[in-house]
C-alpha cells in the first residue's frame, strides 16, 4: 500500500465551499523502509518486512480514530456519506453533476473532492448550485479521514442530506482508507475492461454497490459485460450491480437514483424510531416524578 510507495500527503490544500482557501492540512504520516539498504545473505529482510507492517498498521489505525470521528459527527446530523471510487476518467464527476441536477433542491447535498491538484471538478459540481471542498493531495494517491474531517469543517451538512466523497482516481490506495463513510460505491467504466476487477480485487470488495459507467458506449466496444458482471461477483458476491449512463436519456440513473433513497430512507426512519424512542423514555420519566 501507500507506506511503502512513495505517495506523500505533505502538501495537501482544502479549499472552502464556494473555492477560497482555507487550509494546508497533513494527512498520514509516510515513512518508508528504503530498498538501497544492502544485506549479505538476507540478514535484515525478515526485519524490514516487520517494520513496514508495523507503519501499515499504525497508519491504518491512526486514520480509524479520525474516520470514526468523521463517522459519529455525520451519524448525529443523519446525514449519508458515500465514498466514491474508480480510477481515473471512470466518470465520478459526471456522473455527480448529473445526480445533483436531477435532485435539484429537493435533497440537501454537499460534495467533497478529492484530486492530486486542480479544483476543475469543484467548479463543475459548484455550477450545480451544490457546495463543494476541493482537497488536493499533492503527491497523495488517496483522501483520509484527517483530511475529510478538514473538509468537514468547510462544508454546510445540512440534517438528513447526503455527502458525496469523490476520492483520488486510483483504483488501489483509497480502498484501505476509511474515510468515516457510510457506504462506498465503486465505479467501473465498461472501457476499462472485464479483468479490473481480479487485479484490483480491494475496491471492488469493499464496495456496497458497483456502477459499471459508460454504458451508451458498449455497442462500439469488443468487451463481454457478462464476463465483467462475473469478475466482480467473484470478488464480491453481495454488492448489487448497475449499468448507468449519463448520455442517451440517462441510462440507469432511475435505479441509481432509488438506491440513493433507500440508503437515505432507512437513514431518516432509523433517526426517526431513535428520537421516538428517546421521547418516550423521557415521558415516561416525566409521569414518575411525584
Amino acid at each position: 500500500m501507500c507506506v511503502s510507495c512513495g505517495c506523500g500527503s505533505h502538501d495537501v490544500t482544502i479549499s472552502g465551499a464556494h473555492g477560497e482557501h482555507r487550509h494546508h492540512a497533513h494527512g498520514h504520516d509516510h515513512s518508508h523502509v528504503h530498498g538501497d539498504e544492502h544485506h549479505h545473505h538476507g540478514e535484515g529482510a525478515g526485519t524490514d518486512a516487520t517494520r513496514t507492517v508495523e507503519i501499515e498498521r499504525g497508519i491504518l489505525a491512526k486514520n480509524d480514530a479520525y474516520a470514526a470521528r468523521n463517522r459519529a459527527r455525520l451519524n448525529a446530523g443523519g446525514i449519508v456519506a458515500l465514498n466514491l471510487l474508480a480510477g481515473p476518467g471512470a466518470g465520478k464527476t459526471t456522473l455527480l453533476v448529473e445526480t445533483l441536477r436531477i435532485l435539484g433542491a429537493r435533497v440537501p447535498a454537499a460534495v467533497i473532492e478529492g484530486d492530486q491538484q486542480t479544483a476543475n471538478d469543484a467548479e463543475r459540481i459548484r455550477a450545480t448550485g451544490t457546495p463543494a471542498v476541493q482537497i488536493n493531495t499533492g503527491k497523495g494517491c488517496h483522501l483520509d479521514a484527517h483530511m475529510v474531517g478538514h473538509a468537514l469543517d468547510e462544508l454546510p451538512l445540512p440534517p438528513g442530506g447526503l455527502l458525496f466523497i469523490e476520492n483520488v482516481g486510483n483504483l488501489v490506495c483509497p480502498a484501505a482508507f476509511d474515510l468515516g463513510e457510510e457506504v462506498r460505491v465503486t465505479l467501473l467504466s465498461v472501457t476499462e475492461g472485464e479483468d479490473k476487477p481480479l487485479k484490483y480485487p480491494d475496491i471492488f470488495q469493499s464496495a456496497d454497490l458497483v456502477l459499471l459507467t459508460k454504458t451508451d458506449l458498449l455497442p462500439h466496444l469488443d468487451v463481454d459485460i457478462d464476463a465483467m458482471e462475473r469478475n466482480i461477483a467473484r470478488i464480491n458476491p453481495v454488492a448489487p450491480v448497475l449499468h448507468v449512463s449519463t448520455k442517451t436519456g440517462g441510462i440507469g440513473l432511475a435505479a441509481w437514483l432509488g438506491w440513493l433513497g433507500d440508503i437515505r430512507r432507512r437513514r431518516l426512519d432509523g433517526l426517526a424510531a431513535a428520537a421516538e424512542s428517546r421521547a418516550k423514555s423521557l415521558r415516561a420519566a416525566a409521569e414518575a416524578l411525584p
